[in-house]
């Protein structure tokens, strides 16, 4: 299984970081606190982002364990949602900022704008992945499109409970949940298990949500939009390859049983 190292860092009574731990849930972002409060200044800003990034690449061959259980499954489509988006989104940002990337993480009302962007990309994320896994299983394990419909609400449901600690206020987690509803009311699982098109929300969220200036993104939407599709082909062919059909849809029956 590919796993993102993220190490979680504090500072200790000297004034050092200090290591606390390392993690491959890719939840969303750690957050790095000193006293209580986010690290600023540039130097160990530039730490820190050199420490993600170097995580981002620290991606190793693990386990190619199969995907056979609805649980395993939803843990994939959370996981990586939470990986491309912040990904796609902390790349984007550095490539339009070049130089300055690492001194805008002093800026408080930025940080602030990250923040919010990567939740609302993860969103999306969370939205397109969902729709195309259950759509795989669908088609794979011949669910009715009842059972299509409760399973992708399972699913995307998971997916924001593991992230239940970092989420916006409720009533925009709950737009988002509405959204999805409304969204999945009109898919056709036989159609969306062939088709590329499931990926619709999260090139517009990315887009929408980095926090750049209008006048400067209206250069990138085409560029920004097809990154974040080619970053999740990874993630389909490795679903792809590992998910078990039969017995994912054979699992989430049983589940609907009980």
């Amino acid at each position: 299984m590919d796993v993102t190292i993220a190490v979680l860092w504090n500072w200790n009574h000297n004034g050092m970081p200090q290591a606390l731990g390392i993690s491959s849930s890719m939840k969303i972002e750690t957050l790095v606190v000193c006293n209580g409060k986010h690290a600023m200044g540039v130097e160990w800003s530039k730490g820190i982002l050199f420490l993600r990034e170097a995580a981002a690449r620290m991606r190793f061959r693990r386990e190619n364990t199969a995907i056979n259980t609805v649980g395993i499954m939803c843990d994939f489509v959370c996981t990586r949602s939470s990986f491309v988006a912040q990904k796609k989104l902390y790349g984007y940002l550095k490539a339009r900022m070049g130089t300055r990337y690492p001194s805008m993480f002093e800026d408080d009302v930025f940080v602030e704008s990250i923040n919010i962007a990567k939740l609302h990309v993860f969103a999306a994320c969370l939205s397109d992945l969902t729709v195309h896994a259950v759509a795989r299983v669908a088609s794979g394990g011949a669910l009715e499109v009842e059972e299509a419909r409760t399973l992708a609400l399972h699913c995307h449901e998971a997916g924001l409970a593991d992230n239940g600690d970092v989420l916006p206020d409720a009533g925009t987690v709950e737009a988002w949940r509405s959204a999805f509803v409304k969204r999945i009311a009109d898919v056709h699982w036989q159609n969306a298990a062939l088709a590329a098109d499931c990926f619709t929300e999260s090139p517009k969220a990315l887009f929408k949500w980095a926090p750049i200036a209008d006048e400067l993104k209206r250069y990138d939407r085409e560029i920004v939009e097809n990154s974040i599709r080619f970053a999740f082909g990874e993630v389909t062919r490795s679903f792809r390859e590992r998910a078990e059909l039969p017995e994912l849809a054979q699992d989430w029956r049983a589940q609907s049983v009980t």
